[in-house]
């Protein structure tokens, strides 16, 4: 019999990526591209949705040119997505808007207002959400409501990214568990739209797509979409999972003990929960996750290697010519920088909070900062300082974990982030556990494509897709030399912290 394959597609924040994945668990290639935002001001984050699809009609071309797998052995595919970013359509399916990305902060008044009518114990019970903030789709609603009203009455589906694309890939509009948990009108318990919270947004369930478990087929491909794609007209559709959870299931992360931690714009850690976790006073988010019946808390913060992105962009034209000329990474190049300088950065000290503090400040209002500059402090010293400050984010959520009794025996590093052996064991150093490192980085795209194959019935379930797919690749141990040392210049992060908060 012929080999069957799946896809597993990733829309990013900056990049789309992909992989083709065959029934034996092997990654047959994958293929990625990047794209811009576009930011005004300090609020106003926004792309044009049509980039996504082009980005989707793209990567699948590719992969398909490379591997030369003809098109009808490609069993199925699914999607993982960045949550939050909302598009607009129109009773034909067009956008009417450019999408509003999720680190876009326009909503902030919207968010204090919502404050001042909701309970945080109301929110949390319902949503699993800790705190109202800019960030949440059920915001940007409130927006256009209140400031594009002839747009909002236009609106005939509030759509994410995946819905989306779903959409234009069948016809149908379909969404899924873990995608519209944090939106902030979904019932997270009850698995359900939020009715109270739609009426005082002023839309109604007819306006949200349909929403389905992780891994569930949705139909075939449309023809339109199929003759787009190259991709034959018997290619199954299935619900993929926002990408934290999709990147749990990608890298292994699916028993207790392990937690995921993805650094890639953002920086996200996924603890899967048997129940939910909706205590009064709680901190961290809970959100269903694309394990049936299971959830996960996600301490995360906004920018993590949006950070380092923002400084090879702006200060390090030097070393992305070099890279060019040598085909090297640039990444790599500045990880090499990074790699001469002793724990500590000689004194600097970052926080790397450009667009806002995640858990478990959640200050919108707080912005980077470096400490500590002196003469004698060189570029490399900066991109160390930027990738400690990364790993000082990740500490303080594993902190909060163990307060809370839950257990943290292993950390999986996933994303763009865990291809710098250097980050990952400067992380472990900071942390004091150990960060494992998986042959494919990408482990979203690989958590969508065993959803893809789980949901097409090529794996029985996702524990034996994880056996067959997930590959261990490095273990980085933590040093207690340097880990002593990063105690110290941990304590001085916070310290920097809470000395600034009254700044904001």
């Amino acid at each position: 019999m012929k080999k069957q394959f799946v896809l597993g597609l990733d829309a990013g924040t900056t990049a789309f990526k992909g992989i083709l994945v065959s029934e034996d668990g092997r990654i047959i290639n994958a293929a990625s591209r990047e794209y811009s935002l576009n930011f005004r001001g300090n609020d106003i984050v926004e792309i044009d949705p049509e980039v996504y699809w082009e980005s989707t009609v793209g990567i699948i071309r590719q992969l398909l040119a490379e591997s030369n797998i003809p098109p009808e052995d490609i069993k199925a595919l699914a999607f993982s997505s960045q949550g939050e970013t909302m598009v607009c359509v129109d009773d034909k399916g067009k956008p009417l808007r450019n999408a509003i990305v999720w680190m876009d902060n326009r909503s902030v008044s919207e968010a204090e207002a919502m404050k001042k009518d909701w309970s945080a114990q109301a929110i949390l019970q319902k949503t699993g959400q800790t705190e109202i903030l800019p960030l949440w789709p059920a915001t940007r609603i409130k927006w256009l409501r209140d400031r594009e009203t002839e747009i909002f009455k236009k609106v005939h589906k509030f759509l994410l990214v995946a819905d989306y694309l779903l959409y234009r890939l069948t016809g149908t509009y379909a969404s899924e568990q873990s995608l519209v948990s944090s939106t902030l009108y979904y019932d997270i318990v009850n698995k359900c739209y939020w009715e109270d919270m739609m009426d005082y947004l002023g839309i109604d369930a007819g306006q949200l797509p349909a929403v389905h478990p992780s891994g569930t087929s949705i139909g075939k491909i449309s023809s339109a979409a199929a003759r787009e794609t190259g991709l034959s007209g018997d290619t199954m559709i299935v619900t993929g999972a926002y990408d934290h959870p999709a990147g749990a299931i990608g890298s292994g992360n699916i028993q207790a003990g392990t937690i995921s931690e993805t650094t890639g714009t953002a920086m996200a850690m996924c603890v899967t929960l048997d129940e939910p976790m909706l205590e009064e006073n709680q901190i961290l988010p809970c959100q269903c996750h694309a394990l049936s019946g299971k959830y996960f808390l996600l301490p995360y913060g906004q920018t993590a290697g949006m950070v380092l992105k923002w400084f090879r962009d702006v200060f390090c034209e030097e070393e992305v010519k070099l890279a060019d000329q040598t085909g090297e990474n640039p990444y790599q190049l500045l990880g090499s920088l990074a790699g001469k300088i002793s724990p500590g950065a000689e004194g600097l000290i970052m926080l790397p909070h450009l667009m806002g503090a995640g858990s478990p400040e959640f200050d919108v209002r707080v912005k980077g900062v470096f400490a500590g500059i002196s003469p004698g402090l060189g570029k490399a010293h900066f991109i160390r300082a930027i990738m400690e400050s990364v790993a000082f984010m990740v500490r303080r959520n594993i902190t909060l974990l163990r307060e809370s009794g839950i257990s943290v025996s292993e950390i999986r590093a996933l994303g763009g982030g865990a291809r710098s052996g250097l980050w990952n064991q400067i992380k472990a150093d900071v942390t004091g556990v150990p960060y494992i490192t998986l042959e494919s980085a990408e482990s979203a795209c690989l958590g969508a494509a065993i959803l893809a194959g789980t949901g097409c019935g090529i794996w029985t379930d996702i524990g034996q897709a994880c056996d067959r797919v997930v590959k261990v690749k490095d273990r980085f141990l933590p040093d207690q030399g340097k880990s002593a040392v990063y105690d110290q210049v941990y304590t001085r992060y916070i310290s920097l912290y809470d000395h600034l908060s009254g700044y904001w």
